[in-house]
């Protein structure tokens, strides 16, 4: 079993999202009951059928879930509003930075319809906004441009694939993706988050290692830098599995690299890094022990060029202490 030194409430409850309405409120991994497909059969959907959607985002993701509707979706773009008489789910395919506008565009009464397709520890913002127990999309599939077809991520470990949605919409969203000819499993909110947790180890380590090594690809990370991304996975994994007091499935390192080999064109960056990503790991070497700062140390000239100056989190007067050692890594946004 995992032993966890420092419950993940304890390290959250450390950290405050700046807000003028909410405050952050500890998340804790915790067991839930299965989601029914007869659960999600009753908002509307069936296995026959597409269920309209509004879509946030006109972007690669949003463009792929509307081309594979029946043509009633409604897609919204930035700066517009989200109409409140159109019953159904609202795909959320948007950069993390605009979640909170997102929000504004969206009249409350609909806030329970909301299916967020961001990757990384979103929790902490969604409860900070009363989101308890939202829809979310683990996108195991990538779109390299936009128009492009989506390819799955499929691999020789999960031939199955490896997406999932888990919440109200999830049956609807999964009829989606089949009828598009991709994958989704429909999961339980701990084992969500469980796997959430490896998405982002999967993201962090392959996305960093992947800008220290201009120009190379997520295929070429998996193939020519596997000890240097094996290595940071282990320690992002150790870190996570103590704070969150989870116990990963053994062979996390052979199944995010073999997804990597299904999407090996996809191209490597480092975005948002400061807002839902990193700013988790930073924490974790704080409370656990574990060598994050390490990890600042050795790539401190790849995030030199996309640390911003200044964090959204405001850490009940440490914030010095997050912006110090981060901070001074940090060159002017370019």
């Amino acid at each position: 079993m995992t032993s966890c030194a420092v419950p993940i409430s304890s390290f959250l409850s450390r950290c405050e999202i700046s807000s003028a309405k909410s405050t952050f409120k500890p998340f804790l991994l915790r067991p839930k009951a299965s989601v029914s497909l007869s659960a999600m059969a009753a908002e509307g959907s069936s296995a026959t059928s597409i269920v309209p959607a509004i879509i946030i985002g006109g972007g690669r993701i949003g463009q792929m879930l509307q081309s594979m509707g029946t043509g009633e979706d409604i897609l919204i773009r930035r700066g517009q509003k989200v109409p409140a008489d159109f019953r159904g789910p609202i795909f959320v395919c948007t950069r993390n930075d605009d979640l909170d506008a997102v929000l504004e565009a969206t009249p409350e009464a609909r806030w329970s319809d909301l299916v967020f397709f961001q990757n990384g520890m979103l929790e902490p913002w969604l409860q900070s906004k009363g989101l308890h127990d939202s829809d979310q999309v683990l996108a195991y599939f990538a779109v390299s441009k936009l128009g492009e077809p989506p390819v799955d991520g499929k691999t020789d470990l999960n031939p199955e694939g490896l997406t999932a949605a888990f919440g109200k919409w999830a049956y609807s969203l999964a009829t989606r993706l089949r009828a598009g000819g991709l994958s989704c499993k429909i999961l339980d909110k701990e084992t969500f988050e469980k796997q959430m947790l490896e998405k982002l180890i999967w993201i962090s380590a392959f996305m960093l290692v992947g800008a220290r090594h201009p120009g190379a690809n997520v295929g070429t990370v998996e193939s020519e830098y596997r000890d240097e991304v094996s290595s940071l996975i282990e320690e992002l994994a150790s870190a996570a599995a103590t704070e969150a007091c989870v116990e990963f499935e053994p062979g996390m390192v052979e199944r995010l690299c073999a997804y990597s080999r299904a999407v090996a064109h996809f191209p490597t960056a480092v975005k948002e890094l400061h807002s839902f990503s990193t700013i988790f790991f930073y924490y974790t070497s704080q409370t656990s022990g574990n060598n994050w700062q390490g990890v600042v140390e050795k790539f401190r000239e790849t995030l030199a060029f996309f640390l911003p100056n200044s964090l959204d989190y405001d850490t009940n007067g440490e914030k010095e202490e997050l912006l110090g050692p981060l901070s001074s890594l940090a060159s002017p946004q370019v």
